[in-house]
């Protein structure tokens, strides 16, 4: 039996990022993974998206950490993680979208979002050739971006082990007895405990605080995304057309998005208007025409663009869209930072932090708050506008 400070279950987008936080304030930490290396759940199936534009104080504070830590990396570090600040945009075709975001810009702008509203004359400067037919404008968060979650996570990986946490692959956690004052987890190779253990077990979250009596509201549904042949840059930020379709060739479907990444590839996802719950992994055949009709569209001049392949992965959701995250009233050595619905990658950096200032009672007043946003406790009555 080995002895930590904080166990942490699942090495993939918030389990590396806390790992190292918590290394770094030198606390003994383990994470427990039933894969074969850092990342190899989600987090490789995520398209690289970082952005703050959000619409609550929780999503917004966190996520503007990560930016910061994300845009800094290589100048603090040394580590080229593909970081690119090509900023995110949300184009409206309709008044009635171009009065949600303008009425949310509001928002955002009162916690400090950088958020512009931009004509169709000034956001067609930015993405030449987008479709101008109804176009009423689109929002602009220029200190958004994108970084490669493969460099990102093997990064933070690399740097926990240097301040000290260590790593159990390939074990899957089978048990999990809980006291006021310790964690006994039991793997299927093992028995570690400890003072404190997070739960960042993804899609597997809900599994995991069954072994403790706690139901949480966490279920994954199926997105699927793409990658082209890498091109020369010929537009800036990240679209994200929120506008559903209810074209009978390609079936429904609700919002999609893509960006163009440092190494020049286009990436891009669509979210399924029928939601396909569960973890199957498996490329579904309608997406690709899906998408691309849609984006051809939108934006004519990804015609050409030949696509190198396409894969599917989960967003483990909550009711509301937003994570959980925080200690349960049962037993406060209990953590959760789960429910991250498909934004793991981009709050993983700052909850990190955050889950460190948990475990070490450090708590700030600005935390506190953020923390209200993400409470296991709430009502889940809320909805999250860009889930």
């Amino acid at each position: 039996m080995k002895s930590f400070d904080v166990i942490i279950i699942g090495a993939g987008s918030v389990g590396v990022p806390a790992a190292m936080a918590l290394a770094q304030k030198k606390i003994k930490v383990v994470v427990i993974d039933a894969l074969a290396s850092p990342g190899q759940g989600q987090n490789k199936k995520a398209i690289g998206g970082i952005r703050a534009t959000h619409s609550d104080k929780g999503k917004i504070a966190t996520c503007q950490r990560s930016i910061d830590i994300f845009s800094t990396w290589e100048e603090t570090h040394g580590d080229d993680i593909g970081w690119l600040q090509n900023g995110y945009s949300f184009p409206a075709y309709t008044d009635k979208d171009a009065k949600k975001l303008r009425d949310l810009m509001k928002i955002q702008k009162s916690l400090d979002l950088d958020i512009d509203w931009l004509s169709p004359e000034e956001y067609q400067e930015l993405v030449p050739g987008i479709n101008m037919k109804n176009l009423v404008g689109s929002t602009y968060s220029p200190k958004d971006g994108s970084a490669s979650p493969l460099l990102a996570i093997n990064a933070f990986y690399f740097k926990s082990l240097e301040y000290g946490a260590q790593y159990r692959f390939k074990e899957k956690v089978s048990q999990i007895s809980i006291t006021d004052t310790q964690v006994r987890v039991t793997t299927d190779k093992g028995t570690y405990t400890a003072a404190k253990v997070i739960n960042a077990a993804g899609n597997y979250a809900r599994g995991i605080g069954q072994m403790v009596d706690l139901n949480l509201p966490v279920e994954p549904d199926s997105h699927e995304g793409a990658i082209t042949e890498p091109v020369q840059r010929f537009f800036g930020p990240m679209i994200v057309d929120l506008r559903p379709s209810q074209d009978p060739a390609t079936e429904d479907s609700a919002n999609y998005y893509f960006y163009q990444n440092n190494e020049g590839q286009v990436i891009f996802c669509l979210t399924p208007k029928h939601l396909i719950k569960g973890t199957e992994s498996e490329a579904t055949s309608t997406f690709l025409p899906q998408v691309a009709k849609r984006m051809v569209t939108l934006f004519p001049k990804l015609a050409n663009l030949k696509v190198r392949r396409t894969w599917r992965g989960q967003y483990p959701m909550t009711p509301d869209g937003f994570p959980i995250v925080g200690a349960t009233k049962k037993f406060s050595n209990f953590i959760n930072a789960v429910g991250m619905c498909g934004q793991g990658y981009m709050l993983g950096p700052g909850l990190g932090e955050l889950l460190t200032r948990i475990v070490t009672s450090e708590l700030t007043e600005d935390d506190l708050d953020v923390l209200k946003h993400f409470n296991l406790y709430r009502d889940f009555s809320g909805i999250e506008h860009f889930k």
